[in-house]
């Protein structure tokens, strides 16, 4: 996939998902140190760091277009570069329903959410770094396997802190808020987890 002179298609791969951990080191300082009256400036801010991958991800398909014989399926590359942009946009979301709904204090779950999704991102970033030796590396099953894991996690506390808002709340606006913002927190973990059932696909076709 590396060519000696022109664009490197694992730089800008690993870049986008440099970019995906930013965020989710962001989102993690928001949740631990949450003030809603500082959202509408963090929104700002993370949706720089999304709008910075989102031009990464253009670049690429710029280079894709004029690229004559790509190193992997075209389709490939389109589909990882899509799903890691996809995973930094859950990322953002989740801001903008804390601001957009005015959530005034962070439900205990949402911390371990955040944590689960912090650790994705950051098991994204080693198996990005690892791609490039995707042929001979005797550690991109193992990245793969932890994100599968941090998403059956991420499964299970979904499913019980839903349970305990629809157990313990009495308020239709705080069950409705929360459902939402449960279920961006669950999507997060989906997104991290194609990244890595797409790069076993490319693995899987090119060995």
């Amino acid at each position: 996939m590396i060519r000696k002179k022109g664009y490197n298609y694992y730089e800008a791969f690993q870049k986008m998902v440099s970019y995906t951990c930013e965020a989710s080191e962001m989102l993690r300082s928001i949740i631990d140190n949450y003030k809603a009256d500082a959202l509408s400036r963090q929104i700002v801010e993370m949706h720089k760091i999304e709008h910075t991958a989102d031009l990464e991800k253009h670049d690429m398909m710029e280079n894709l277009l004029k690229e004559f014989l790509p190193p992997i399926e075209r389709e490939d590359i389109i589909q990882l570069a899509e799903q890691i942009d996809s995973a930094t946009d859950c990322i953002e979301e989740i801001v903008m329903r804390l601001y957009m709904y005015n959530i005034a204090t962070i439900r205990d779950e949402a911390y371990e959410f955040v944590r689960i999704i912090n650790s994705c991102a950051n098991t994204m970033k080693q198996m990005m770094d690892e791609f490039p030796n995707f042929r001979r590396s005797k550690s991109m099953h193992k990245y793969i396997v932890e994100i599968n894991d941090m998403e059956e996690e991420g499964d299970r506390l979904y499913t019980a802190a839903m349970r305990r808002l629809y157990i313990e709340s009495a308020d239709p606006v705080e069950i409705m808020v929360w459902t939402q913002v449960f279920q961006c927190l669950e999507d997060c973990c989906d997104a991290c987890e194609d990244v890595a059932d797409i790069v076993e696909s490319i693995i899987m076709k090119n060995i």
